[in-house]
């Protein structure tokens, strides 16, 4: 790729070869009223290459729609198409006459994101900021849409209209549609290859406030959501969650966000109380910012990318808990950690190789692939657990979202203790009112709320964990305390 030269007069450039006829703007709002979207099949070009590469839908029988030839013109439209960082693409409409070849330049004058631009079959790569790439997309022969593909920019608007003038084919559909990919199955067989690990273990002694220096690099990684599925997940630190912090009220966090993407990111933590214009900014791939704050109430917080769209980069892995403990908590026997959160698939990918971002389309329609906790579907049904009868066991929550709601419950189980968003519910037995005979079967957490429970198991055996709304279970937000003597 070449760096952009300083001067804006790419922008909205059009010149079709061979063709003497300009196209004014109101032209080409009457041809998008008149016509739908547009483009066939081509190849990325090399961009040290001034040459274009051989086309292999060009020669022959030429490219179809909707069951209708269309002959080569043997001429070429040529595009310059800037990417912008209001999300949008400047021209959004394309006109090529039918049979030509539609040749695009695609500039990113977005300082934060790397953008890359789909017509039919034929995708760049993902053009980083202050960069430009040239891509031969094909004879014309039908009207469609192009569009981003980094997950959540279509939905945002990042969209363009490729207007076949002569064509009287019909617009395509199928994957170029906005309709979400269906549902994707369980994998028969298949286990978890790493499970995350949920054990918290008990903070240290301290004389008094602590300052935990910590870094988290963000990287754009396959990995495993479900037994033998895949997806490319944005993370902190590689893994499907981020990292869990853990301290007590009047500790300070020092976090380095580096930026190692290839599309803007940022970091907000709800632990911390602080205005959000600096430490909570976007930075663009290769960059890096240092985000401190100091815990000054006990809670289990959370904290995510919050560039936008938010709801992509939460369920993309960009989130997790930060634990602060309530001063006088009571001693037990074990802590687990447990974050619930969606994962939205794109794909059927039974490896890395084959893993794709998110369907940010399944987000807006409130339809997970799975429910999960800690990032990856029913891995505690695989490596549980473990207690022994008698001892006290607590499960700190907390529900990342970005949709589902949760009522964490363990079948068997009576937790006589709860603890939500900075108060108890129940300590011990006892509630608000001086109760001491009362126990709770659920600690019900809306998305980015937190909280823990307490209990003991009164007998060995095998106690699922799950979330009661059992439709969420079903979907993966499910595993095991196994309890031995």
């Amino acid at each position: 790729m070449s760096e952009i030269k300083p001067t804006g007069a790419l922008r909205g450039k059009q010149s079709n070869s061979g063709i003497s006829s300009v196209w004014s703007a109101a032209g080409l709002v009457a041809a998008v009223v008149a016509l739908l979207l547009a483009v066939s099949f081509g190849v990325a070009l090399n961009p040290n290459d001034t040459s274009l590469p051989t086309n292999p839908n060009f020669a022959g029988s030429g490219n179809t729609a909707a069951g209708t030839e269309v002959e080569p013109t043997s001429e070429t439209t040529e595009v310059t198409i800037v990417a912008t960082s209001d999300m949008t693409y400047e021209p959004n409409v394309i006109e090529v006459p039918a049979g030509n070849e539609l040749v695009v330049t695609l500039v990113n004058e977005d300082d934060k994101n790397g953008h890359d631009l789909v017509i039919g079959d034929v995708q760049s790569s993902r053009v980083q900021p202050g960069k430009q790439e040239t891509i031969n997309y094909g004879v014309q022969s039908y009207s469609q849409e192009g569009y981003c593909s980094v997950a959540g920019h279509r939905q945002m608007g990042m969209t363009l209209d490729v207007v076949v003038e002569g064509s009287s084919t019909t617009t395509a559909s199928g994957h170029d549609g906005h309709s979400s990919s269906p549902l994707i199955q369980n994998v028969e067989g298949a286990e978890i290859g790493e499970v995350y690990p949920a054990e918290l273990e008990p903070l240290p002694e301290s004389d008094g406030p602590v300052t935990h220096k910590l870094t988290f690099t963000v990287t754009e990684v396959p990995l495993e959501v479900a037994p033998g599925l895949w997806q490319t997940r944005w993370t902190f630190n590689g893994s499907s969650m981020g990292p869990v912090l853990h301290g007590r009220v009047g500790d300070t966090f020092e976090i380095t966000l580096i930026n190692d993407g290839s599309i803007g990111h940022s970091i907000d933590f709800h632990a911390g109380a602080l205005a959000p214009d600096e430490p909570m900014r976007t930075i663009a791939p290769g960059e890096e910012l240092v985000y401190t704050y100091t815990a000054n109430r006990a809670g289990v917080w959370m904290y995510h990318c919050s560039t936008h769209p938010m709801s992509t980069h939460i369920a993309s892995g960009m989130h997790g808990a930060v634990i602060i403990e309530p001063e006088d908590l009571d001693p037990v026997d074990r802590q687990y950690v447990v974050v619930q959160s969606e994962v939205y698939l794109a794909n059927e990918a039974h490896s890395p190789e084959e893993a794709e971002e998110l369907d940010a389309d399944k987000i807006a329609a409130g339809t997970p692939d799975r429910t999960v906790f800690n990032g990856v579907a029913n891995q505690y049904d695989q490596e549980r657990f473990e207690a022994q009868v008698g001892e006290r066991v607590r499960f700190w929550v907390l529900d990342a979202g970005p949709n589902v709601p949760l009522a964490f419950h363990i079948v068997g189980g009576q937790f006589d203790t709860t603890w939500s968003e900075g108060t108890y519910l129940i300590r011990q037995g006892e509630s608000w009112t001086g109760a001491t005979d009362g126990g709770a079967q659920v600690l019900s957490l809306l998305p980015a709320e937190g909280g823990f429970v307490e209990l003991e198991f009164p007998e060995p055996g095998n106690y699922a964990v799950v979330n009661h709304i059992m439709s969420e279970a079903e979907r993966g937000a499910h595993g095991f305390v196994h309890v031995t003597e």
